[in-house]
């Protein structure tokens, strides 16, 4: 049985997480104390059609219930079976900024008669531990719900049959990093297509682009260090039993470098044989 466990900070996504299974074939409950997870997945194994792709969606929401959950996950070890936690996050002002615009309340501002922002710092600390022990940590501050349902497409269709999955980011720094990378490389010491007038609204993903920063020898020299450190870091990562790698690169808007070195080197690791995806986060912004 494939059960996921989703959880995380109220605001961050999770029920989008949770829409993004389904459409996967996970059968998904929402907002389920811990204690009855066990049961549930019990009654799905001797469900007649044998439910095999399982996720469930438990926070704070539960109170006083979901202070559980610790014991439950070890219960659910010694009993073999065998689950992945998918932590969502986001810094403390999106989360505040969201729950502004929609207007709703956070579960803790009732609960703990506290203000929102003490309410999302609160929760953070509640979760610390079971964020520590997440297989999957998604930092939703920036990406789009688009964005969201790529990744985890990528990793719970992929990940159970390939290992580790690596997912090569590009972004701008003007938009802010990108918080979700294990690795981070800085292109902007090389040449910028933005300053080429018939390149300028172009995007990495055109080759005109993509020739035009490879067309230097530090280029060239960049790319070639950089596969060579993911060709011997990668079976490290693996050596260690990570499941996921996030490696970023960054320039001044997130259009033109950046997508140029995140797709070769996705290009490489795929050669390579590795489960790799690329996503480029900025790519249709407006730069200025």
């Amino acid at each position: 049985m494939n059960l996921v466990i989703v959880t995380g900070l109220s605001g961050a996504g999770k029920s989008q997480a949770a829409n993004a299974l389904e459409d996967m074939g996970y059968y998904c409950v929402d907002n389920i104390p811990p204690a009855i997870i066990p049961a549930f997945v019990d009654l799905s194994k001797r469900e007649s059609e044998g439910l095999s792709k399982l996720a469930v969606v438990t926070d704070i929401r539960g109170g006083n219930m979901f202070a559980e959950i610790e014991k439950v996950l070890d219960d659910l070890k010694k009993s073999g079976i065998d689950y992945k936690i998918l932590f969502l996050d986001a810094s403390d002002d999106v989360l505040i900024r969201r729950y502004k615009e929609n207007r709703r309340k956070h579960p803790l501002c009732d609960m703990e008669n506290v203000s929102l922002s003490d309410a999302v710092r609160l929760e953070r600390k509640r979760l610390s531990k079971i964020h520590a022990a997440a297989d999957f940590d998604i930092d939703t501050s920036l990406i789009s719900s688009a964005q969201l349902k790529s990744i985890l497409t990528d990793t719970f269709l992929k990940s159970a049959e390939s290992g580790l999955r690596i997912l090569c980011t590009s972004f701008g720094f003007k938009y802010g990093i990108d918080v979700d990378s294990d690795l981070v490389f800085d292109v902007r010491c090389l040449p910028n297509p933005f300053y080429v007038d018939e390149l300028k609204e172009k995007t990495g993903l055109d080759k005109a682009v993509s020739d035009y920063v490879m067309d230097s020898p530090e280029s060239e020299e960049f790319l070639a260090r950089i596969t060579a450190f993911a060709d011997f870091s990668i079976p490290l990562y693996i050596k260690e039993g990570k499941s996921q790698l996030v490696i970023s690169f960054g320039c001044t808007g997130g259009k033109h470098r950046s997508v140029t070195f995140a797709e070769l080197l996705c290009r490489h690791l795929k050669e390579k044989g590795y489960n790799a995806s690329v996503i480029h986060r900025d790519i249709n912004k407006t730069q200025v």
